[in-house]
Parts: C-alpha cells; structure tokens; sequence
C-alpha cells in the first residue's frame, strides 16, 4: 500500500437527478482541491425518489447513460478515482433494477462494477423498508486494484456481513457507500464500519446520506473514514460536505506487523 488523500461525499439526495448531479459535480471538484486522489459517493448519490419504484425509471444500461457519463467525465476532468455510490442499472427483471457502485479510474474508464448483495430489510412497525421488491440482488465480491493499493466494494446493508468482507484476501481499503436509515444509523453504524475495520485490519471509507429528505425519509450520515486500528479519521455527522482523510501505509504496516491477526486465522 501507498499513503493515499482520499475523500466520502456526504449528500442529501433529492427526486431530481439533474439537481444531483449539479451538487455532486460541485462536491467532486471541492474533493480534487483538496488533492483527494480517491473520491466515494453516497448509496443513491443521483436519487432519492419519493417512493422506491422512483428509481426504475432512471435505470441504465451497464456502460451507456447519462449518469455513467457524468461520472466518467467528472473522474477524468480531475484525474481521480471516482466510486460512484450507487446508480440503477438494468436487470434481468423489468420491474426491479441492479443498484450498482461503478468505478471510474483518471482516464475516465469503468474499471469495477459491484452489484449490491444483501438487500435491506426492516420493519419496527412505524418504518418499513424492502429493497428487494425493486432491486435485483448481485452475487459476486468485487474488488479491483490502485497505485494506492487494493480495494474492495460493499453498499449500505453489506455491512452488517462480516463475510462478505472475509470472502477475499489482502484488501488495503473497502468502500461503503450507503444510505443508513436515521433509527440503525444511531444504533450501528459507527460500532459496525470500526469493527469491520479491525477485523479485517484495513481502512474503510464510507460516503453516507446525510439529512432530511424531500421524500420525509432520514438519513443518518456521519460518512467517515477509519483507520485499521478502528480508529476514526474524520467523520461528518449531518448535512451535505467532504470527509478527507490521509490514508497512511505506515499505519497499515504497523498494525499488521504487531498484531498479525489475519495470519493467524484459522477457520476457514
């Protein structure tokens, strides 16, 4: 791993995808300013529809629309590497879509795409929630690789699955963008993110909504980045900004020397 200026765009997402897009190409250049050389959108960075099915009708293709234009284009105008939250693209069903984080390298080019795996489910009685009625599930561990070392995507409710982030070896980073719900948010977030981070002995960074949404939905924010020690880097509680951290290979190597933890494993 090399020492890497990183940054997770906090937004607060309306039903208006041009409006988004405005706000988050504003937020990306901000990011590039500040020599950020690894920038994570939220979950649903484009739209926060009124309902769930609001999303169906932005969908795209893998590889052609304008949302993945935008993103493209803003990773190549600034020289990033730009994860792109979470865009709808079509599926095998007409009526559900794959919600996928893309990612762009500094030329421009989608070099990863990750199909989000465990849907979200909640009802306390008062908030109901089921992603699986509009979204298709994916099935497979992405990763890809950087100058900065290896990187490994997860979306929202991954990270409540320690395997998923088990499922593959030597990941320098792992990225979760996401839309936590205020009420899990207040009870899980930070605890799970500092977890994930020790055990697997890696920084996260983690690019949340974070506000009050037209459609009367909460987001919880505190998007943040945490060291491999579970330590908090820089954290965002609320409204739209940048949480910009340096992500240091001295600090990997440290931990990973002292405590050995992940060779020292033993069921498989």
């Amino acid at each position: 791993m090399q020492s890497v200026q990183v940054c997770a765009i906090q937004m607060i997402s309306g039903p208006v995808v041009n409006d988004n897009l405005q706000r988050a190409k504003l937020l990306i250049a901000k990011a590039a300013e500040a020599c950020a050389k690894l920038v994570l959108l939220p979950e649903y960075f484009a739209m926060m529809g009124q309902t769930d099915q609001d999303k169906l009708a932005i969908q795209e293709a893998f590889g052609a629309g304008p949302i993945q234009d935008f993103l493209a284009a803003a990773a190549r105008e600034h020289g990033i590497y730009l994860a792109a939250g979470t865009i709808a693209l079509r599926s095998e069903h007409a009526a559900k879509v794959k919600n996928s984080c893309l990612v762009f390298d500094p030329s421009g080019a989608c070099i990863a795409r990750y199909d989000k795996i465990h849907l979200f489910g909640f009802d306390s009685g008062t908030e109901q929630f089921c992603e699986s009625n509009t979204i298709s599930a994916g099935d497979e561990v992405v990763t890809f690789e950087t100058p900065f070392g290896r990187v490994g995507l997860a979306v929202c409710y991954d990270l409540r699955f320690p395997e998923l982030f088990r499922q593959v070896d030597g990941i320098d980073i792992w990225l979760l963008p996401a839309a936590f719900t205020a009420t899990t948010g207040r009870a899980h977030w930070e605890v799970l993110l500092r977890a994930r981070a020790i055990e697997n002995q890696c920084f996260i960074i983690a690019a949340d909504q974070g506000g009050e949404h037209p459609s009367g939905r909460t987001t919880f924010g505190h998007s943040m980045i945490v060291d491999p020690w579970g330590q908090v880097i820089n954290c965002l509680p609320s409204g739209e900004g940048l949480v910009l951290g340096e992500l240091k290979a001295s600090q990997m190597q440290r931990v990973r020397s002292s405590l050995p933890a992940l060779s020292h494993r033993v069921l498989p």
